[in-house]
Order: structure tokens, then sequence, then C-alpha cells
């Protein structure tokens, strides 16, 4: 495990470094958000194919690895509320021909899909909702990336105070915070230019 989340940890921060410079080398300040789209790229129809499949596979796979904590923490809480309610218990049997048989909770049917769509339709009605979570990220990836996992790694090694291996790990959580304050000022900057800018959609009157 620990290998595997090196690897992915090298590989994820190489891909989105490179896609980063290589954007800023060649725009500058004018950077957009997707290089894809932004730049003419509509006539070559098969690298917006290979960039949608992409982007399709990138946030299945991680739609599913931050919802189910979600999903569990709530199915729990449920079940603990109402042991005796029947929605939570109810399943149903689903056949696919013979290929396949398998049995449907209800509840987890309902509530796991209405959150699919909720989620869905927050970021299309909200807008600006990419910047405002990238505020969050920012915001969030201290504590979380650097912080928290420092403190427990120096407590669980019972490593000593001012010790060197002590100091590079203060170091190092104080320079992640300063990549964290750096980037939510960047953002809040990004989202003020944004918003004086912005055009709300109007599905009505957009053609005329």
């Amino acid at each position: 495990m620990k290998k595997a989340s090196l690897f992915s940890l090298i590989v994820i921060t190489a891909l989105n470094m490179l896609c980063g410079f290589t954007g800023y080398a060649a725009f500058g300040d004018q950077t957009p958000n997707n290089l894809v789209t932004d730049y003419g790229y509509y006539s070559k129809y098969w690298l917006l194919y290979i960039a949608n499949v992409a982007l399709v596979i990138n946030i299945v796979g991680a739609y599913q690895l931050f919802a189910q904590p979600i999903f569990a923490f709530v199915e729990k809480w449920a079940e603990q509320k109402w042991p005796k309610s029947k929605i939570l218990t109810t399943e149903i049997e689903v056949w696919i021909w013979d290929l396949c048989h398998c049995k449907l909770n209800l509840f987890h049917l309902v509530w796991r899909s209405a959150f699919v769509v909720l989620t869905t339709l927050i970021p299309l009605l909200l807008p600006l909702i990419q910047v405002i979570i990238l505020i969050f990220m920012s915001i969030q990836f201290w504590p979380l990336t650097a912080y928290f996992p420092v403190e427990m790694y120096i407590i669980h090694k019972e490593i000593p105070k001012w010790s060197t291996k002590w100091v590079g790990l203060k170091i190092l959580s104080f320079f992640c915070l300063l990549v964290s304050v750096a980037a939510t000022v960047s953002m809040i900057v990004f989202l003020y230019l944004d918003i004086k800018v912005y055009k709300y959609y109007h599905p009505f009157t957009s053609y005329w």
C-alpha cells in the first residue's frame, strides 16, 4: 500500500506539474482553464474524444473514492437511528436475463441516486463552482495533507523535539502552509476577477 501510494503520488504530481508548466510556458497569464477546448481544437475531434474519455475515467474513479465514505456514514447513521425500519432493509431482486442476478437495497438505491443528482445539479446552478471548489481545496490542503499527518507521524514514531528529523518535518509542514495560503489567496483573487466579467446563462434568450 505504501509503495502504491508513493507511485500514484509521483505520477499525479508529475502529470499536473507537466500540464501546469507547459500551459503557463505557452500562454502565460492567459492560460485557459481547459487547454483542449479553449484554443481551437474543435477540428481535431479525435483529440476531444480522447480527452473526454480520460476525464470520464478520472471522474468515475475519483467520485467513487470520495463518495463511498459519505455513503457509508449516512447509511450507518440511518441504520442506528431506525434499526427496525423496513425501508432500510427492503431489498429488490434484479435479474438481467440469465447473465446476472443481484439484490439492491431500496434505501441505498434511492439515497445514492438522490446524492448523485444533487451533486450534479448544484454545480450546474451555481456560477463559478469550479473556482469555489478550488478555494476549499486550497484551504484544506495544509491541515489534511501536511499538518495532521506530520503530527501523527511525530507522535507515533516518538521523534524527539528539536531533533534533525523533527525540525525537517516542521519545515515541511510550514512550507505546505505557505503553499496553501498562497493558493487560497490566488484563487480568491481569481474568483473576484471572474465575478466582474461573469455572464449568467439565460436558456430562453441565448439564441437571440
